[in-house]
C-alpha cells in the first residue's frame, strides 16, 4: 500500500458536504486497501503509524502557515520577510509506536510548534501510560520492557524516571489544597514501605482519609515517617497543617494506637473523639495467640466490643481476662493499654459504631497502595516511595463508578453523626 499522502486522501467536492459519510467511506477504503496489500494496521510501518505521521505533519504545516500568515508557495509571502526554511527530522514516541516526522522551520527561528513542541519526544498518551503502569507498581525497567514489547516504543529508564518525577509538582499542589471546614470522621493509617538507605529498612507512610459531610471519600494527604516512630510533636505538625488548610473541626478520628496522636488531637481539635480501630485491636490480639485459638479469642472478645454500654464492656472484658488472661497475658495488656481510646464509640448508636469500629473505609485504599508497593519490592529513596504511593492514590476509582455506592452507604451514618454531636456537622458548614 502506498504511503498516506495529501494526494491520496483528497475528497471529492460532493462528498465534502457529508463529513460523517466521508469519514466512514475514507476509513473503510483505507482499511480495505491495507488488508488487500498485506499491510498491517498496527506495528512498525503499519497504517496507524502512517496516519499518525501524516496527521502530525499536516498539523505542523498548518501551524507554520498561521505563524507566517501565508500558505506554502503562495505569492503573498514573496519578499515578506520571514519564510519557510526547509524541515528537520524528528522521532516522537506515540501510542502507536515511534513515528518519524518532518518538522517545518522558518528562517528567523521564531516558529514554536504546539502539537509537537520543541524538544518534545513523547506525545501525552505515552506519559499517561507510563504513569498508569507506575501506579500499578511496575519498575522503570519493567515499564520500558512493556512499552517496547507492546508498542515497539524505545523509552529509556531515565525518560520514564523523568516522566514520573513530573508528578511531584502536582503532588505538592494536591498536598496543599484547601479542605472542608468539618469532617464527620477522619481515618489515619500507616503503610510500611522498604527503603534502601545504606541498608533496606521499613519506613511508614501515613494516609489520612476523611469522609465528607456529603458522604464522599477524600484523601487529605500523605506523610512520611521516620524509622523510630512518631510522637506528639510529629502529629501536632501534621494536624496543624490540616487545620491551616481549612479543617476547623473533626467529629471523630479513628486510628490504630499511633503514639502521641491523641495528645496532638486534643491540642488542635479539643472536641474531637479519638477512637482506636477495633479491627486493628483484634488483629493485634491474634498475633499473641496460637492459630488454633483464633476463633475462640474472636468469639470471647466479641461481647466486649458489641456491649451496649461501657460498664457492660468492662464486665465482658473481665470475663475474658478470667478465661484467657493466664494463657495470653499480652492480649489482656494490649486491650488495657488501648481501653481509653477503645470505649468512646460505645456511647453511640449502631450506625456510628458500624462505621468507626472498622477501617473498611480506608482498607480498600490501603490494599491498592500495598499492591503497588509490594510490586516494587523496595525503593531507593523516600521520594521514590512517596511518588509510588501518590500515583496509586491518584489511580483510585478513576471513573467514579464507586462514588455513588460509597455515598449511599454513608447517608444514615451522617444523620446519626449530626445528632450525636449536637449539630456540629451542619452548624460548622453554615
Amino acid at each position: 500500500m502506498a504511503p498516506v499522502t495529501s494526494e491520496n486522501i483528497a475528497m471529492e467536492p460532493e462528498a465534502a458536504a457529508s463529513p460523517a459519510a466521508v469519514d466512514d467511506r475514507f476509513l473503510n477504503e483505507l482499511v480495505a486497501r491495507a488488508q488487500a496489500e498485506g499491510l498491517q494496521l498496527t506495528g512498525e510501518g503499519g497504517l496507524l503509524q502512517q496516519l499518525t505521521k501524516r496527521l502530525l505533519e499536516s498539523a505542523l504545516e498548518g501551524e507554520m502557515t498561521d505563524h507566517l500568515g501565508y500558505d506554502r508557495h503562495d505569492p503573498a509571502g514573496k519578499n515578506g520577510g520571514n519564510s519557510r526554511n526547509g524541515k528537520r527530522s524528528k522521532t516522537v514516541i506515540t501510542d502507536v509506536g515511534p513515528v518519524e516526522i518532518e518538522v517545518p522551520r522558518d528562517r528567523e527561528g521564531a516558529f514554536e510548534p504546539q502539537i509537537v513542541k520543541k524538544r518534545q519526544r513523547r506525545l501525552t498518551g505515552v506519559d499517561e501510560m507510563v504513569l498508569s503502569l507506575s501506579a500499578k507498581g511496575l519498575t522503570h525497567g519493567e515499564i520500558s520492557a512493556h512499552l517496547a514489547e507492546v508498542y515497539g516504543a524505545e523509552v529509556s529508564k531515565q525518560t520514564i524516571s523523568t516522566i514520573t518525577d513530573s508528578v511531584m509538582e502536582g503532588m505538592a499542589e494536591w498536598q496543599a489544597r484547601p479542605l472542608d471546614c468539618v469532617y464527620p470522621v477522619v481515618f489515619i493509617d500507616c503503610i510500611n514501605v522498604k527503603i534502601r538507605d545504606g541498608q533496606v529498612a521499613n519506613r511508614p507512610i501515613y494516609v489520612a482519609l476523611a469522609v465528607t459531610a456529603e458522604g464522599h471519600r477524600d484523601i487529605l494527604g500523605l506523610w512520611a515517617g521516620g524509622e523510630g516512630g512518631e510522637g506528639a510533636k510529629h502529629w501536632l505538625r501534621v494536624l496543624t497543617e490540616l487545620k491551616n488548610r481549612g479543617v476547623e473541626d473533626v467529629l471523630m478520628l479513628v486510628c490504630d494506637g499511633l503514639k502521641g496522636l491523641p495528645d496532638a488531637v486534643g491540642e488542635v481539635w479539643p472536641q474531637t473523639v479519638v477512637q482506636t480501630c477495633v479491627v486493628h485491636l483484634l488483629r493485634a490480639s491474634f498475633r499473641y495467640a496460637g492459630r488454633q485459638d483464633w476463633d475462640k479469642i474472636a468469639k470471647a472478645l466479641k461481647p466486649v466490643y458489641t456491649a451496649p454500654t461501657e460498664d457492660a464492656a468492662t464486665s465482658r472484658f473481665l470475663e475474658f481476662c478470667e478465661e484467657w488472661g493466664q494463657k495470653y497475658p499480652a492480649i489482656v495488656r494490649l486491650w488495657e493499654n488501648a481501653w481509653a481510646e477503645f470505649v468512646p464509640f460505645l456511647q453511640f448508636d449502631a450506625e456510628i459504631r458500624r462505621i468507626v469500629c472498622t477501617t473498611n473505609a480506608i482498607e480498600s485504599v490501603n490494599a491498592r497502595i500495598r499492591r503497588a508497593v509490594r510490586a516494587r519490592g523496595h525503593f531507593p529513596s523516600e521520594n521514590a516511595a512517596m511518588k509510588c504511593v501518590y500515583l496509586a492514590v491518584m489511580s483510585l476509582d478513576p471513573t467514579g463508578a464507586g462514588r455513588k455506592r460509597w455515598t449511599t452507604r454513608w447517608k444514615r451514618a451522617l444523620q446519626a453523626f449530626d445528632i450525636a454531636f449536637d449539630g456540629r456537622l451542619t452548624h460548622n458548614r453554615i
